[in-house]
């Protein structure tokens, strides 16, 4: 499934043919994807602006000027195509050619700046909802979801509050799109390794345990709070703020379905240190590890058992 920085590029790809500029028709051209779409679906969007085109973790977010939200994900193998005129962009050196059975064609937006954008998916596994910009909040699909990985509000500190407690694994903890939004198995692999940091250890570990308050005996009822982040902390989110601003300048990640909306694939993938590298020696300077792979929360997780510890 894409990631935050593929559905990031793919944001910054549609923003400047959708962004100001109006749905002139829209084309929903089955009755679901992976969930039904609304029964006045095509009624919200046609002649609606897109005042802005936002992305919040995983999910593409276009503002319209009615004050309603079209909320899109991209699923496991959704992509967007821009057709400008009787040309499409053309993909770059690293393309591999897309689906080219238009029966996958499922969404078309028809935007008045002559743009057609259309939204290919195989699966069908991806899906768009519209909601009321005041009701986004309270949105299941975003409402638990929790801080943006490159937003201002994310720290260290408050990756270790978020862990201070949990019993679960680092790799699981990262995961979970309730402590960081966004972040899939690529890119917590990549983030781990950067901070020599085990996916085996502990989530618990980023935080400072709770002792005993000075000149108190310790009790049960006698601990100050823990939860200050740790040197771990520290590293890991200094990883995942590299990993992440790499990926998107890069283009994203290309693995399997993933394109970037002019059909290039993204670059990122020659530049992963640790992911789907198993059996070749670690990267890191004055290491004789070599890279493995072990299942972890039914994921394949690549790591250096010699330095990530």
């Amino acid at each position: 499934m894409p990631e935050l920085p593929e559905v990031e590029t793919v944001r910054r790809g549609l923003q400047p043919v959708m962004e100001g500029s109006t749905i002139v028709r829209a084309e929903a051209r089955r009755k679901d994807l992976r969930f039904p779409f609304q029964k006045d679906f095509i009624a919200r969007l046609e002649g609606q602006t897109v005042t802005g085109l936002g992305r919040r973790a995983k999910y593409l977010l276009a503002d319209l000027a009615s004050g309603d939200v079209l909320l899109m994900h991209l699923g496991m193998s959704g992509s967007f195509r821009v057709i400008e005129g009787e040309d499409q962009k053309k993909p770059g050196k690293f393309h591999h050619p897309r689906n080219e059975d238009r029966a996958h064609d499922h969404v078309v937006f028809h935007m008045s700046s002559g743009a057609a954008v259309v939204f290919n998916d195989p699966r069908r596994f991806g899906y768009m909802k519209i909601i009321a910009r005041h009701a986004l909040e309270r949105e299941p699909l975003l409402s638990g979801l929790g801080p943006e990985p490159l937003g201002n509000e994310f720290d260290a500190a408050m990756l270790a509050r978020s862990c201070a407690n949990k019993k679960t694994s680092l790799k699981a903890a990262l995961l979970d799109q309730r402590v960081v939004a966004g972040l899939g198995n690529i890119y917590v692999c990549e983030a781990l390794f950067r901070s020599q940091l085990s996916p085996r250890r502990l989530a618990a570990t980023l935080a400072t345990k709770a002792g005993p308050r000075k000149g108190v005996a310790a009790g049960p009822s006698k601990s100050v709070a823990g939860g200050e982040p740790t040197d771990h902390a520290k590293r890991l989110v200094d990883a995942i703020h590299a990993v992440l601003n790499q990926a998107i300048k890069a283009g994203g990640s290309s693995l399997r379905d993933h394109r970037q909306t002019s059909g290039e694939l993204g670059y990122f993938q020659h530049s992963f240190q640790v992911y789907d590298r198993e059996g070749e020696k670690c990267q890191t300077a004055g290491c004789s590890g070599i890279v493995r792979r072990f299942t972890q929360n039914g994921r394949s997780t690549f790591w250096c058992p010699k330095c990530q510890k």
